[in-house]
């Protein structure tokens, strides 16, 4: 009996990273690759933050749901990436701590929930902004843009408080091995000596809930955007609604798409080995993407933007004293 209740084995103390080693010397190609994507992405995303704070024209609803995700997306690639860009240079596993493990996959975690949160709110405030124009100035004042952002990460916060609980009741005692280039929480749970049965439907109730409540919200948004667009008589507006509202989707469709397939999709044997290769879209691509596609393409920016380089200019060129 006593020796039954000491069956706890060894917990380890750090879990191995495997990332790309399959790919052997390819991981130096790909290392460059998503070093660039990592810069671009940090100076996409930083230069909107910067534009949409000097630029008295850009202190709309829009622009400042765009600055937010703008933040969200620093702070999230920020969280995979350089760790990420370390096992690709050194090309083998490294070892990242049990709690720094967790740590790193509760970050990620909220900061996935808030943006599809984030996107949803987003959506609304294109459909009011279209469909309902009269109405624009009372149904997105301040305020309600500000609890929007809030309770974004709020609901990021609770959500995976509750899963980082759970998480910390668990034990692994090996093997230590996670074939991800990330702490994801599916590999992670593999690794546990427990029975993580009751962890499992928690958090998938928890994912449903916080990936298709936004999905479907955004769905709905933009059904009556092509609705209202399909109803404006000038045929060149028709164009640029739809070339704008297109763009958002795919992204926005990528995004959610990858997360319904990793987290809510059943785990069959198929699904678990491109798991890894689903992880890309919504950990590097939607990052990169969501500054060009949401901000860089808008004419207001591109002013914005005009405008900094022709200040620049102007100081470059004054003589120096």
């Amino acid at each position: 009996m006593a020796e039954t209740g000491e069956k706890n084995q060894t917990n380890i103390a750090a879990f191995y990273l495997l990332g790309f080693v399959e790919l052997g010397n390819l991981q130096v190609h790909l290392f460059y690759l998503i070093l660039f994507i990592y810069i671009v992405t940090m100076v996409g995303n930083i230069l909107i933050i910067f534009l949409v704070i000097n630029d008295s024209h850009l202190h709309t609803p829009m622009y400042f749901f765009l600055s937010n995700l703008s933040c969200l997306e620093i702070c999230y690639s920020s969280d995979i990436l350089p760790m990420m860009l370390a096992n690709l240079l050194y090309g083998r596993k490294r070892s990242i701590s049990v709690t720094g493990c967790i740590m790193q996959h509760y970050f990620f975690a909220i900061l996935a929930v808030a943006e599809c949160c984030l996107l949803g709110a987003m959506s609304y405030d294109r459909c009011v902004a279209i469909c309902k124009p009269l109405h624009y100035t009372t149904l997105m004042n301040g305020r309600i843009c500000l609890q929007f952002i809030i309770g974004s990460w709020i609901n990021g916060l609770f959500v995976m408080s509750i899963v980082l609980y759970l998480i910390h009741q668990l034990n692994f005692c090996g093997p230590s091995e996670i074939n991800h280039f990330f702490c994801e929480l599916n590999p992670i749970l593999k690794l546990a000596c427990n029975d993580t049965h009751f962890i499992e439907v928690v958090t998938f109730f928890l994912s449903t809930m916080c990936i298709l409540i936004p999905f479907f919200l955004t769905l709905a948004s933009y059904i009556f955007i092509v609705s209202t667009i399909l109803r404006m008589s000038s045929v060149s507006g028709r164009k640029k609604a739809f070339s704008t509202c297109s763009s958002h989707l795919i992204v926005v469709s990528i995004f959610y798409s990858t997360l319904m397939i990793v987290y809510i999709l059943p785990k069959t044997d198929g699904l678990r080995k491109i798991n890894k290769v689903l992880s890309l879209f919504y950990t590097i691509l939607t990052p990169l993407f969501n500054p060009l596609i949401y901000s860089l393409r808008n004419r207001e920016v591109k002013q914005a933007l005009r405008k900094v380089v022709a200040k620049l200019c102007t100081l470059g060129r004054m003589p120096s004293l």
